[in-house]
């Protein structure tokens, strides 16, 4: 996968963690904290690796 690509899909993936984690914590059918935990821990390591 070229840079600009790899950018463009981590990008697009946090945009939509970032917008499941505002739809999440409005739910009350699921764990909310269980869900936002996971979400976070995946865009924490996407972040990272947008960095590096």
């Amino acid at each position: 996968m070229t840079d600009s690509r790899e950018a463009a899909v981590i990008s697009e993936a946090l945009g939509v963690i970032d917008k499941a984690l505002a739809e999440m914590l409005q739910r009350e059918l699921v764990s909310t904290g269980e869900v936002a935990d996971l979400l976070l821990d995946v865009r924490s390591l996407l972040t990272a690796r947008a960095e590096n």
